[in-house]
């Protein structure tokens, strides 16, 4: 029996905060669908969710790395009418320093954290718009805000995440449609291990668990926020922030320089 809240499909789900979300989708009564590169993986998390949960369970094995298997999980969000909730968590990060870094490694990390969620998001937004039905979840970082404390091109990357779903935001407006960018800072995943910083060298006080930072986020979508900082304590410093940029906006395009880049002809 197919799930009246319809399918949710979750990238980088076997490890971490893809299969948290997974966890907390299918016990809210979701039927998944479960992209990752491990199938071993995927596949004892779909068969232990389906046992607890009674959900219908898929898993499409993946590298979004790679353009003809980020290719099938866009046909599969085309033609499924059934997905009516994208979670791109699928991403890489890294701590090296900038100029350190291996270039090699920070197009990769450009790749998947932007080129791979923009296209699924392209591939799913319009069906969602077109059944009146959907939900875009898009996991960017505090770096996007904060790009000073961790590699430049990660943080620039989700920099990008956070732009991508504000614009989306507006234009879904008007519609059913729902976009929602959630910034987790530290969180005690296995990605700091892979990008180069294990977890244990980070001050307890900043690391969150997973399980918090999905449930938080989950919060912040029921309350319908747009932008949802788990570590924030108060909404309204994000609204001060996103209110001083808005601000500068009657002054970002004219038709002539300010003042103070004009020559001083009294001199």
């Amino acid at each position: 029996m197919s799930s009246e809240l319809g399918t949710a499909l979750i990238t980088g789900a076997s490890t971490g905060i893809g299969s948290i979300y997974a966890d907390r989708l299918a016990r809210r009564g979701y039927d998944l669908i479960l992209i990752a590169r491990q199938k071993d993986k995927l596949d004892a998390l779909a068969e232990r969710l389906t046992r607890e949960t009674g959900r219908t369970v898929k898993v499409l094995p993946a590298d979004l790395s790679k353009a003809t298997e980020l290719a099938k999980v866009e046909t599969l969000l085309k033609k499924e009418a059934s997905i009516t909730l994208l979670v791109n968590n699928a991403g890489i990060a890294s701590t090296a320093k900038l100029v350190d870094a291996d270039v090699d490694r920070m197009s990769d990390i450009i790749n998947v954290n932007t080129n791979a969620l923009t296209r699924l998001t392209y591939a799913a937004v319009p069906g969602f718009v077109l059944r009146d039905r959907g939900t875009v979840i898009n996991i960017a970082s505090i770096v996007a805000v904060y790009p000073e404390i961790l590699n430049g091109v990660y943080a620039a990357s989700k920099a990008f995440v956070l732009a991508f779903t504000q614009s989306l935001q507006n234009e879904l407006k008007d519609t059913a449609v729902k976009a929602q960018v959630v910034l987790p800072g530290a969180t005690s995943t296995d990605m700091w291990e892979l990008a180069g910083t294990p977890i244990a060298y980070l001050p307890a006080e900043i690391v969150m668990t997973a399980n918090a930072m999905v449930d938080a986020a989950l919060t912040g979508l029921d309350l319908g926020e747009a932008v949802t900082i788990p570590a924030l304590p108060d909404a309204e410093d994000w609204q001060a922030f996103e209110n001083a940029r808005l601000a500068l906006h009657p002054n970002l395009s004219k038709s002539e320089p300010a003042s103070r880049y004009l020559p001083d002809v009294a001199a």
